[in-house]
């Protein structure tokens, strides 16, 4: 009698065991870790800014395209170009052409720190009654900034570690800046 209630107990449990595998055995996902699935383009985000003011006699143009590259929520890496065309009739006008590589790190989600390298050309002219003056130069400007971040949009300020108020394009060391990500 016993070994009928074992082979009995065996074939029922050989049939749950059989019934049950396919079911454990489909249902198992893949073991990918995050940073498998996810492609470059899921880190980068795109951004920059885009500035014109016309009035009388004066034209203010800047094209200033920007991407970054997040590596975590802490810490992102990025790259921008910029375009400036400054010009008032008959007295100035400037073409600025440049490139800048930013890093961004955010201690916690609302605060972000950014260290910024500038480099541009500068072209300016000069004309007053008596003569006109052209001048052609490089800027550098190293940046430190903070601000506070909500979503993909930072108000913050910057400082120019390199403003020299003789040589530089700007006019003051300290910026304000709103940075945009998408």
């Amino acid at each position: 009698m016993k070994k009928n209630t074992f082979m009995t107990l065996a074939k029922r449990g050989s049939l749950t065991f059989f019934l049950i595998l396919p079911f454990v055995v489909f249902s198992q996902e893949p073991t990918q870790t995050q940073a498998e699935t996810e492609s470059f383009w899921d880190h980068v985000q795109f951004g920059g800014g885009l500035g014109v003011a016309i009035g009388n006699d004066f034209t203010d143009i800047t094209v200033a395209p920007s991407a970054i590259y997040n590596f975590n929520e802490h810490f992102a890496l990025g790259t921008g170009l910029q375009y400036s065309r400054l010009k008032q009739k008959n007295f100035y006008a400037s073409n600025v052409v440049g490139a800048s590589i930013v890093g961004l790190y955010n201690p916690i989600e609302e605060i972000q720190l950014s260290l910024e390298l500038e480099e541009v050309h500068v072209n300016t002219t000069y004309d007053d009654l008596y003569d006109s003056v052209k001048r052609s130069f490089w800027n550098t400007g190293l940046y430190v900034g903070a601000g506070y971040r909500a979503d993909n949009v930072t108000i913050g300020a910057r400082f120019n570690l390199l403003f020299d108020k003789d040589k530089d394009l700007y006019g003051d060391a300290f910026m304000p800046f709103i940075r945009v990500y998408f």
